[in-house]
């Protein structure tokens, strides 16, 4: 015969075995219930150990597959020739301003340009009605041939009247009456002439060209607008704006290094508009201002653009960056690895077993996408570039495959 295991009896069990058989009845009917709790322990104190048992199992596996891998992007930290630059905030001027003005009182009877047109140096903009200028050029013309002719007359009689003085048939004080004329005449004609050439003066105003090439601005008066001479107002306003000035201020302690890069050399600035595609625009340094503004504490700098594709525009603002020089043995890597914290910048730094270590760095400045190391990194070394939030220090990464496909350096 089998043998049945040996289960465990507990008190309510016992009592129940014990009892007399007049308790039977009262007995079964007020200990049932602790009968029923006791096997209701049993099984639940056998489901738990299988539980328990199957979780240690399991956790013993767990364990033994490891951790998950955090996908992450790196790159690895070079040596190259990087230049050594300064940023600053500039604003754009127009290399000149032009007010244009007429010279003289008159209706516009032609406007030769659109606002807004690039014009060309002396090109036609607006023109006057030419006919009181015209008028006067005429009046001015007449005067000076009825002159010349008289002019001619008192000479050729002062001429005549030179000989008979000689030979005293006529009195000196004629004559010189006879001369004086001549020669009152004589200047006469020389003013004539200067009024004709005064007309000419007046009538060319009324064709007003641009002085310079550049882009016109608001068109500020219209054909039929009556134009003072001189006026205050102004008929339009012509910038020049291929070449263009940027201008931009820069700390006073960084004059000495400035003027000492600038000795060997045009500086290279460029200049691009934030939140704009493309490379930025590229100038020379043309100008240092000769005092620092003591309410700041900065000097005035100046750049000079072709602005040939006229990228950059009068009155905008614009990040400015100086080239003082190349530093040939830069460590560099993207500016994207380079972390903020509390206690400075970062980087995680991927070792050789797939896990990262968590490492303070200097950034001894940023151009563009590059960031050039101080301290903190070496040449080799490899940098997380993406998936930093996910890390911690000792965490395990997998690298992700490059944008494109291909196979990643692990």
């Amino acid at each position: 015969m089998k043998q049945l295991a040996a289960v465990p009896i507990c008190a309510p069990c016992v009592i129940l075995s014990a009892c007399p058989q007049r308790e039977v009845s009262r007995v079964t009917t007020t200990a049932i219930w602790p009968v029923l709790a006791c096997l209701s322990a049993l099984l639940t104190v056998g489901c738990s150990s299988k539980a328990q048992t199957a979780s240690s199992a399991g956790g013993g596996a767990g364990r033994g597959r490891g951790v998950p891998s955090v996908a992450v992007s790196t790159a690895v930290a070079v040596q190259k020739s990087m230049p050594v630059t300064f940023r600053s905030v500039g604003n754009v001027e127009a290399f000149s301003t032009v007010e244009v003005h007429s010279p003289v009182l008159g209706q516009v009877m032609t406007v030769n340009f659109k606002e807004g047109d690039d014009v060309t140096e002396g090109q036609l903009l607006f023109t006057l009605d030419p006919r009181p200028f015209q008028t006067t050029l005429d009046q001015a013309v007449a005067t000076l041939a009825k002159d010349t002719v008289t002019a001619r007359n008192a000479e050729a009689l002062r001429s005549r009247n030179e000989l008979l003085v000689k030979q005293g048939l006529v009195a000196q004080s004629d004559y010189d009456t006879l001369a004086a004329n001549a020669a009152s005449l004589t200047v006469a004609l020389q003013a004539d002439s200067a009024e004709v050439d005064a007309a000419k003066l007046q009538l060319q105003y009324t064709k007003i060209t641009s002085p310079v090439a550049g882009r016109t601005g608001a068109l500020l008066v219209h054909q039929g607008s009556l134009i003072r001479a001189n006026d205050t107002a102004d008929m339009v306003v012509i910038n020049q704006v291929s070449p263009v000035y940027v201008s931009f201020a820069v700390a006073a302690n960084m004059l000495e290094q400035i003027r000492s890069a600038h000795a060997s050399g045009a500086l290279p600035v460029h200049a691009g508009v934030a939140g704009t595609t493309g490379p930025p625009s590229a100038g020379l340094l043309t100008f240092v201002d000769n005092s620092v503004d003591p309410g700041t504490d900065t000097i005035r700098l100046k750049a000079t653009f072709p602005n040939t594709d006229h990228r950059l525009w009068p009155g905008q603002f614009v990040e400015v960056t100086v080239e003082l020089a190349q530093d040939p043995n830069a460590i560099v890597v993207p500016a994207q690895a380079v972390q903020p914290s509390q206690q400075g910048t970062f980087v995680f730094i991927v070792k050789p077993d797939h896990t990262v270590e968590m490492r303070p760095v200097t950034v001894a400045r940023t151009s563009g996408n590059d960031s050039v190391i101080a301290k903190g990194v070496a040449v080799g070394e490899t940098v997380v570039t993406d998936g930093q939030l996910a890390l911690v220090p000792g965490a395990h990464v997998s690298v992700k495959p490059p944008v494109g496909g291909g196979q990643a350096p692990s």
